[in-house]
């Protein structure tokens, strides 16, 4: 009995011993792979959307993994990467192609100003608060500029471990049902919340950019803004970008042509934006919201607002994620351990009435109905 107690206690210290490796290990690779950070979760994102594919051309089709995950790959690359690729790569040789001269930018700002300021009879801004205008032009044709490396090498860390996820996609996820802590019921409801959430805004935010960007390239050839398609792009961009959103492109752009006097498609360019596209911004999302996983707005706000400085561009996904995982884990403690709570253990509302159904799985309340069964008997 004294040996099995000491045995006991040894695997429970080399059990805690395996555990501080494997945590200072994983700090260690997190730290040098931190810039290739978004490679992988783009690869999970993708994994999540298409995983359901390579299971079909597997099981049904009976096609080997290797070939079914190259065609799936292949697909990805043609017609998402290599788009998204090719506008970006559009976005930066258009910026980087314009010439700022900042003397004109601050006379024109000036001459609207000054025009303002003497109808509304007090000064506005002095020259010295808007000298910083065509730095801030300067600042993000910079940053544009570094992007690109960054950008190139995630695409091909994407294309690899996208392959290999698919390649292995019975081991991984076998691996992760088998570390999560949680019983069966839980882990299928982990499972189900967080492809709801990915493929929510992984398709959804998509959407959203296509469907602003298009009513914005309208309002932009309405309105005679040069370059409209490049606008609408950023446009398009810019629906990531919480609270502000797309107002950052439309918005200034209004007052450019405030600036040149041309006084009517300004303010109709900025009611067109105020109405039109931020009106179709809000039906549209309502519309996708109820469409795939009904997310709640403030989760998908702060969820991107916490994502972005962590992740950069996939911050738009996998902060919602960590945010909605979050209050998913509070709302199964609440379930399981609080004395009649009556939340369900879910963060999307399509699925709350949903009962999930395990194989041999018989929930606690079945479970003790059939006992009172039996002692009836």
């Amino acid at each position: 009995m004294f040996e099995q107690a000491e045995k006991a206690k040894k695997n429970i210290h080399y059990k805690y011993i395996l555990i501080g490796f494997l945590v200072l290990l994983g700090l260690i690779i997190f730290r040098y792979t931190r810039p290739y950070m978004s490679g992988f979760l783009g690869a999970a994102t993708l994994y999540v959307i298409f995983n359901g594919q390579q299971k079909l051309l597997t099981q049904k089709h009976h096609l080997r993994k290797s070939f079914s995950a190259f065609l799936i790959v292949l697909e990805v690359l043609i017609f998402i990467l290599m788009p998204l690729t090719g506008v970006t790569f559009l976005v930066i040789d258009t910026f980087s192609g314009i010439s700022i001269d900042p003397e004109a930018i601050l006379d024109s700002v000036n001459d609207f100003l000054t025009s303002m300021e003497e109808r509304l009879g007090f000064t506005l801004f002095s020259a010295e608060n808007l000298s910083g205008l065509p730095k801030f032009g300067t600042d993000i044709l910079q940053v544009l500029g570094n992007s690109v490396y960054s950008f190139v090498i995630n695409i091909i860390v994407i294309l690899f471990v996208f392959y290999y996820m698919l390649y292995n996609n019975d081991e991984f996820e076998r691996a992760i049902k088998e570390i999560l802590p949680f019983k069966e019921e839980n882990k299928q409801i982990l499972a189900e919340e967080t492809g709801l959430i990915i493929q929510a805004n992984a398709i959804g935010i998509p959407l959203m950019a296509i469907i602003q960007g298009f009513f914005a390239y309208m309002g932009y050839l309405i309105f005679g803004v040069d370059n409209a398609l490049l606008y609408a792009i950023l446009t398009a961009f810019a629906t990531i970008l919480p609270l502000v959103g797309t107002m950052i492109v439309w918005v200034p752009l209004g007052i450019s042509l405030l600036v040149v006097s041309d006084y009517v498609n300004g303010i109709g360019l900025i009611i067109y934006g105020l109405f039109i596209i931020g009106g179709v911004d809000n039906v549209a999302r309502f519309l996708l919201q109820k469409k795939l996983a009904d997310i709640h707005p403030l989760i998908t706000v702060f969820g991107v607002l916490i994502g972005l400085p962590m992740f950069g561009f996939w911050g738009v996904i996998f902060g919602p994620l960590i945010l909605s995982l979050f209050i998913l884990f509070f709302n199964m403690f609440r379930h399981e351990y609080v004395p009649g709570s009556k939340t369900e253990p879910r963060v999307t509302t399509r699925q709350k009435s949903r009962k999930v159904k395990i194989p041999g799985y018989i929930p606690s309340q079945l479970k003790k109905k059939k006992t009172n069964v039996l002692k009836s008997d």
